[in-house]
């Protein structure tokens, strides 16, 4: 647990390690029967997070304003953002653009929690937009899919639903089960202090095998396009730059700085695990394309929201003093 522990903290490391590992594997073992652990990878990466998960916190957190632009930029605007770099950055590779719908359309994990929290922001806003942006994400991420990938993309609604009931309501299902039965195990303090923080590194470890896999299986074709890797870091680099400066832009001018930086996590960090998981099961072999770029966003996403957390306070103003409104998220804690 310790040395999952430390995966998790250095993720923009590991996963790049475990790309290496798993392309040279592609390279010089058989790979084909590493798509028998796909399933099993994949719950292992979702089903830890869905254990922190309250949906009552659904009825918590901040204010309003802040949860309706964080919904209208994760829906109104990022997919269409996605969506036309896709479409000139990939015109003739639509599953890489595909990749790079999945991340847009799954807004919100546990990093916008985490960030949220390193940058002195609401917390409880945080937690809500990552509750709120599960569920909507997973509603209508197979209509988006067909609205604007069904030209170029076989898409399956009834097929994308099922891996939907599959990656994200069954962990959610077990995952609360797990809290209730632990909760009422141990009790509910030493549950948050003991063993939520038990389940976070098992998901990593989830995220670096279904990464290992998806590189094992593209082993072949990095080789045959040694630029492939830095074809889809351009694009995702595009995308998050205009992610963050909407966020920013629109968190300075219409809110507190607490609810600000909520905004900017909730909107900014995408729910890589389940887009790489949609990915590998719901679009069979073809997936694996759209799977090697959200491998690509993982290292994006940990290292630029490093940054702009060292950021905060010359963007958003130095945090409150204590005592100031509870709304600036100064004294905000992850229940």
């Amino acid at each position: 647990m310790n040395l999952l522990a430390r995966l998790t903290r250095n993720l923009a490391l590991a996963i790049p390690v475990a790309m290496l590992l798993g392309w040279l594997y592609g390279l010089v073992a058989p790979s084909a029967w590493l798509r028998a652990t796909i399933v099993p990878l994949t719950l292992l990466m979702v089903y830890p997070m869905m254990v922190g998960l309250q949906p009552r916190q659904l009825l918590q957190g901040g204010g309003l304003r802040a949860q309706w632009l964080a919904q209208a930029i994760n829906f109104g605007v990022i997919p269409f953002v996605a969506h036309a770099i896709g479409r000139a950055w990939f015109p003739g590779q639509p599953y890489l653009a595909l990749g790079l719908m999945l991340a847009a359309l799954l807004p919100t994990s546990g990093m916008t929690i985490a960030w949220t929290g390193f940058a002195k922001g609401n917390v409880p806003a945080a937690i809500q937009m990552t509750v709120v942006g599960l569920v909507i994400g997973s509603l209508a991420t197979p209509f988006y899919l067909q609205w604007l990938m069904g030209a170029v993309v076989p898409v399956d609604l009834a097929a994308v639903f099922r891996q939907i009931a599959l990656v994200v309501l069954l962990p959610l299902l077990l995952g609360q089960a797990t809290r209730e039965w632990l909760v009422r195990r141990h009790g509910r303090e030493r549950f948050r202090q003991e063993w939520a923080p038990r389940f976070p590194p098992l998901s990593t470890l989830g995220v670096l095998g279904v990464v290992f896999v998806a590189l094992a299986l593209k082993g072949g074709d990095l080789v045959a396009r040694p630029s492939l890797l830095v074809d889809v870091l351009v694009p995702l680099l595009v995308l998050y730059a205009l992610n963050y400066a909407l966020s920013v832009t629109v968190g300075r001018f219409l809110l507190p700085r607490g609810d600000a930086i909520a905004l900017v996590y909730g909107t900014v960090m995408r729910n890589l695990s389940i887009a790489l998981a949609l990915a590998m099961n719901a679009f069979g072999e073809a997936g694996v394309d759209a799977a090697l770029l959200i491998a690509v966003a993982y290292v994006v996403q940990v290292q630029s929201a490093a940054w702009s957390v060292r950021l905060a306070n010359a963007v958003f103003g130095a945090q409150p003093a204590a005592g100031a409104d509870a709304a600036g998220g100064s004294r905000a804690k992850d229940p």
